[in-house]
């Protein structure tokens, strides 16, 4: 029987589906988490054959010791994933400490996680990017700023979210940059792009091929939605644009992607950047090599009348997908509130009126709240007019 080890699968709280998932087809599932067994809901328990419980699991030395028992007891392990970008960096050390060879090392998370090294693969693939530069010097800020104009759009190399980000306009903002930057943080400079980021998720075989694909969109973007506390929206679309699954292919054959989930990040332009593209195209922004974040995938799933845990979990042991796509697509949209904020619609009323198409409803943790908002609705709509609506509804707030 081979081994699946799962790190922090009750977080978000839909990836026990994970477990569940390869428990079906057939893997012996392991479990690595900083919480007690006891503590886990139902589904989980009931699909988890250990749980190891860590309650440091930030120092990788102990999740090393949990997965020694593991490995003592169970044998070599076959898969160790947590599908978060938060674990990434200690999966990677995991792998190589105890020679798992179906996914990354350290060494190759650096082109997976730095955003100048990401770029080098974009291009590799044939999709565009905006110009960038290291901004190690105000000397270069300026210089940089001369040849693409204002504004421009400084962030961490490495990072998630919109934590860190500046924008510049002038020179008083490059001033302000680094006055205000983080010691010992390595920052990447773009030209900044006006557009809407549009993402090109899936899972792919062992031999770089997408076996299921979709997309989403993002209105607002997340550094919006930061910056101003908007209220965050996006939505699944039931089929993917052309140009983008074309691009989004090819930049999982750029980075040799094996038996993964993915999240890519474009931007379509809503207006001419010279040197770069016209109003429509697609600009590369950034690849995430894990599910998309939050309560994604299960948008996934009710846009696409699928599983994708299941897919993910086939494609693991069978390096396939068996589960057939036969089924209708819809748009999936997620409309959030924020705490403190008066509402023209009480949440009573919305769940009400979209009770045969809401599909989740909740609140954010505390941990997701600052990206994606408090309260979360997310339905299913056979138009996008329809979901539209739903989200003017949601959001409305009194003046």
């Amino acid at each position: 029987m081979k081994n699946f080890v799962l790190i922090s699968p009750h977080f978000p709280e839909t990836y026990y589906q994970f477990a569940k998932a390869l428990k079906k087809v057939g893997f012996r599932v392991l479990a690595i988490g900083d919480c007690s067994f006891g503590d886990l809901r139902q589904e989980l328990r009931e699909n988890v054959d250990e749980w190891v419980q860590c309650s440091n699991m930030e120092n990788v030395q102990n999740e090393i010791g949990a997965l020694q028992y593991l490995t003592d007891k169970y044998g070599h392990i076959d898969y160790l994933e947590s599908n978060n970008e938060f674990w990434l960096h200690n999966d990677a050390i995991l792998r190589q400490w105890f020679n798992i060879d179906t996914g990354v090392w350290p060494e190759e998370l650096e082109s997976w996680q730095r955003k100048s090294k990401m770029k080098e693969r974009f291009i590799k693939a044939g999709v565009k990017v905006a110009k960038w530069i290291n901004p190690d010097s105000k000397e270069k800020v300026y210089k940089f700023a001369e040849e693409v104009g204002y504004p421009l759009f400084i962030k961490p190399d490495i990072g998630v979210g919109a934590y860190g980000d500046f924008k510049i306009s002038n020179a008083d903002d490059i001033e302000a940059f680094f006055k205000d930057k983080t010691p010992g943080v390595d920052y990447i400079c773009e030209q900044y792009i006006t557009g809407n980021i549009v993402s090109f998720d899936g899972i792919c075989d062992s031999k770089s091929r997408v076996v299921f694909q979709t997309s989403h969109f993002f209105p607002p973007s997340v550094a919006e939605v930061v910056k101003l506390n908007k209220e965050f929206f996006y939505y699944t679309l039931p089929s993917v644009p052309k140009d983008l699954e074309k691009a989004g292919k090819a930049i999982v054959k750029a980075f040799g992607l094996k038996k993964r989930f993915f999240h890519f990040e474009f931007f379509r332009l809503t207006q001419d950047i010279k040197d770069v593209g016209f109003i429509g195209d697609i600009v590369a922004l950034e690849a995430n090599m894990r599910t998309p974040g939050g309560y994604t995938p299960d948008m996934i799933n009710f846009a696409n009348s699928i599983n994708c845990y299941d897919l993910y979990s086939e494609t693991m042991m069978f390096d396939k997908v068996i589960t057939k796509d036969e089924y209708k697509h819809y748009y999936c949209g997620c409309a959030s509130r924020r705490d403190g904020r008066w509402y023209q619609i009480p949440s009573s009323e919305i769940l009400n009126e979209y009770y045969y198409l809401m599909c989740m409803h909740g609140r954010y943790p505390d941990v997701l709240a600052g990206d994606m908002g408090n309260e979360y609705f997310i339905g299913k709509f056979s138009s996008l007019d329809d979901m539209i609506d739903f989200r003017i509804k949601v959001e409305s707030k009194h003046e």
